[in-house]
């Protein structure tokens, strides 16, 4: 527990530390400009201090004129003349405008039997009418009127700018002058001083504490420019009257010793020296801060407590941009903090404590913050799954949540429009609330525009949820009825898309009930199929064991057992071999082969059968060679079996059509016969695995053949089809043939 409060406490110091040096050198860095300067009178405070005492004598002294000659310099011109004469219209508009003030008042007198204030009320209006009148006969009587409304300004005007004579005058007390016109060689000063001699030996620079020349290489010659304008606003003209123009000055402005203590410029002058010793003081206490907070850094256990591995833990699972930006927003307010500091303003110890320690505590919290998420984030980025951490962030969700909303292009498009729309009539709600007058554009736009949106919305919506109620219909395994596709749009293909898979869902089903059928139906031949023979060599082998057989018995049992024993291994060797084909494990030794030969080759096995058999065969070849890229082995095991169903089950003495043609690049082969058996309707079935034409399994034969005849075509990239049409039944093979 002792370590425990020895860590914090070594960590709360290193925090104080590096907080007091980091805010130190920024706040040094950004007031470099003001307190880097060789004394004050070189700083921007003291340049406003000068600006505004030469405003101040420009004004009321260098260039100022009394009130009265400023008032004989009032000239009116003739575009004031008819402001004034024309400003409340025509003379008929202005008379019958005061016609109408006095109207009512005097009616109101006269009802009152007042016959006093009627005569006022009239005497009132014919004076007014008089002197509009007078204004559109006289030209001199409107100027009279003009220069009389101006004077009222210029007395506004001086009366503003006494009073700003005490300022100058505590200006007047800082400052000593001695400045001369150049034009007219006229002095000002507030010397006691006969000449420039004298002035020059009274603003010595050993008498003074700063000394502004004019003209000087920086400023120049003192001008007046600027200072001293005075504007008459008239109606809806503004008439500029200069006095004196520009007057430009040579001479001294200074700062005397003898200033007042007490001064605005004198105590300025005390205050910045005093602050910029703080300032150095201030700075150089930092860095050596900061570099005793590095060296504790280095010596301490601070870096393992600042990035413990709970934390790392914990902030790993905050997405990487939202934790980037907390870094950058927190860095950039620490940054304001430290470049502020109210150290040098501080004139009282609570002052002190309260303002520079509280705020240096505050600044520490920040930039413990910040340093604790700089050091987890770095060692986030350093771990080399930037990838992986860009697509946890929230941007990248964002972008990829746009991205799929725009997949479908019409559906991203009527988002953000709806969007758009749904914007655009919420700042017109807040427009109307604040200007109701606003209505009458916002209600037509929102029923022209706004409701159809609305109804497009509400309608999407309703449809939408329709797909998602059948959707979990479908879940339920309630396959009965479709969804309504409507119109053209991504929901309804996403409803024509769902009634496809309903279809597939219910085809599913039926070849699933189907494949339950067929599994019993293979384990049930399988069954019957192996137990037949292999219940015939159980029972010979026990008569084998029988005393007192006798050799030809003996013989005709032996040859039994081998005749079934050998059928029981063709059986399995079929099952394996269509087991192989079914799994595509089987490999097929392709060349070359003449389709035509191989067939034939095929019939010739089976000549003597054939010949034996009161079936007729008509086979059909074509005169050329028809060349395949085959397995001649497999395929000739497709003619082979499908020419010995051919001779087990086709209905004695009848014709058997073979035959194969060329055709559009295909190799067409296809055998007919007469079944002998009754086929049923599902001829697919017969391309399953034990499944004979001969139901009830009286005749030989695995019923494997076609199942494995079709796997060798599909196998070749061909085709095999059967058709029956009612005993007739039919094979056709479709093969890809190359050029001889």
């Amino acid at each position: 527990m002792d370590i425990k409060w020895k860590n914090k406490i070594v960590v709360a110091a290193w925090v104080l530390l590096f907080t007091f040096g980091l805010n130190g050198i920024f706040w040094g860095l950004s007031n470099s400009s003001e307190y880097l300067k060789k004394s004050y009178f070189y700083t921007q405070r003291f340049e406003n201090q000068l600006s505004n005492f030469t405003n101040y004598l420009s004004l009321l002294e260098l260039s100022y004129l009394p009130k009265e000659e400023m008032k004989e310099s009032i000239i009116v011109s003739e575009e004031e003349i008819n402001e004034h004469r024309y400003r409340y219209g025509n003379l008929t508009e202005q008379i019958e405008n005061i016609k109408g003030q006095y109207e009512g008042k005097i009616q109101e007198a006269q009802i009152n039997n007042n016959a006093e204030l009627t005569q006022m009320y009239i005497d009132e209006r014919d004076k007014k009418i008089e002197d509009i009148t007078n204004n559109f006969k006289s030209d001199e009587y409107v100027r009279e009127k003009v220069i009389q409304e101006k004077g009222q300004q210029v007395d506004k005007y001086y009366q503003e700018l006494e009073s700003h004579r005490a300022e100058f005058n505590k200006y007047r007390a800082d400052f000593k002058y001695y400045l001369k016109d150049t034009s007219t060689g006229e002095t000002f000063t507030n010397l006691e001083a006969a000449n420039d001699a004298e002035a020059n030996r009274l603003l010595s620079n050993k008498d003074m504490l700063y000394v502004r020349s004019y003209p000087s290489v920086r400023q120049g010659y003192l001008s007046t420019e600027g200072r001293r304008l005075v504007y008459l606003q008239y109606g809806s003209s503004v008439a500029p009257l200069e006095v004196n123009k520009n007057k430009v000055f040579e001479g001294v402005i200074a700062v005397p010793k003898t200033a007042p203590a007490a001064g605005m410029v004198l105590g300025s002058f005390h205050d910045y020296q005093r602050s910029q010793m703080l300032y150095f003081l201030f700075v150089l206490s930092s860095i050596g801060a900061l570099g005793l907070s590095l060296r504790l850094y280095k010596k301490t256990p601070i870096p393992e407590i600042m990035g413990n591995e709970k934390w790392q833990t914990l902030y790993n699972k905050i997405p990487i941009d939202v934790a980037g930006m907390t870094f950058l927003i927190f860095t950039l307010i620490t940054l304001r903090k430290l470049t502020r500091s109210n150290f040098i303003y501080l004139d009282y110890m609570w002052a002190f404590v309260e303002d520079f320690l509280f705020g240096l505590a505050l600044k520490a919290v920040f930039v413990a913050f910040t340093v604790v998420q700089g050091r987890l984030l770095f060692k986030r980025l350093n771990k080399g799954q930037s990838d992986k951490e860009w697509q946890t962030s929230l941007l990248y969700k964002l972008f990829q949540s746009t991205k799929e909303a725009f997949l479908i292009r019409s559906i991203g498009i009527q988002l953000l429009i709806l969007l758009m729309i749904a914007f655009a009539f919420g700042i017109g709600a807040v427009a109307v609330l604040m200007e109701p007058r606003f209505i009458l554009v916002y209600f037509p736009l929102f029923l022209l525009i706004g409701l159809p949106a609305i109804f497009f919305m509400v309608r999407r919506i309703g449809y939408f949820n329709r797909i998602v109620t059948h959707s979990n219909d479908l879940v339920r395994g309630d396959l009965r009825s479709d969804i309504q596709v409507v119109g053209k749009s991504a929901l309804a293909n996403l409803a024509q898309s769902i009634n496809t898979l309903r279809h597939g869902v219910q085809a599913s089903q039926r070849e699933q009930a189907k494949s339950e059928r067929l599994k019993t139906e293979l384990i049930t031949n399988v069954s019957h199929d192996l137990r037949t023979p292999l219940t015939s060599i159980i029972t010979y082998t026990e008569l084998l064991k029988s005393p007192g057989l006798g050799e030809d018995e003996r013989n005709s049992y032996i040859e039994i057992i081998d005749r079934k024993s050998k059928r029981l291994k063709v059986l399995i060797d079929d099952l394996f071999e269509a087991s192989k084909m079914a799994s595509g494990n089987i490999e097929l030794v392709k060349e070359k082969v003449d389709l035509v030969q191989l067939l034939q080759q095929a019939l010739a096995e089976h000549d003597e059968t054939i010949s034996s058999s009161t079936l007729q065969f008509r086979v059909s070849n074509p005169e050329k060679a028809l060349y395949a890229i085959v397995d001649g082995q497999k395929l000739w095991r497709v003619f082979d079996n499908l020419i010995g169903n051919i001779l087990k089950y086709s209905l004695e003495n009848t014709r058997v059509y073979i035959s194969i043609k060329s055709q559009g690049g295909n190799a067409i082969i296809s055998f007919k016969n007469v079944a002998k058996y009754e086929l049923g309707e599902d001829i697919d079935e017969l391309f399953e695995r034990f499944k004979r034409g001969d139901q009830s399994r009286h005749t030989e034969g695995s019923g494997l053949g076609l199942a494995i005849a079709k796997s060798i075509i599909d196998l070749h990239q061909g085709h095999m089809d059967i058709e029956v049409d009612g005993d007739l039944f039919k094979v056709t093979i479709s093969l890809n043939t190359t050029n001889p």
